[in-house]
């Protein structure tokens, strides 16, 4: 349970969100259109869609912290 708190506040770090805001525009812009580009485009985009498309903002944005925190970029502490 300790990890996970110590995990959370990392993603919070703002040593840390420099670098991962910059992943999740650049990952999460690329999963937005290979995953909804078209329905956009159309006009298709439901409630369910946007909900999708903030998770393909998020999921990298978690995922470089992780990378981040594992690697040493923030102290572990106790």
């Amino acid at each position: 349970m300790k990890a996970i708190r110590r995990y959370l506040r990392a993603l919070i770090n703002p040593k840390l969100m420099s670098t991962s805001l910059r992943v999740a525009a650049l990952v999460g812009s690329m999963l937005f259109v290979i995953n909804h580009g078209v329905a956009l485009m159309q006009g298709e985009m439901t409630r369910g869609r946007w909900l999708s498309a903030g998770l393909s903002y998020l999921v990298p944005y978690g995922v470089s912290i992780h990378g981040q925190y594992v690697s040493g970029g923030v102290p572990r502490g106790k």
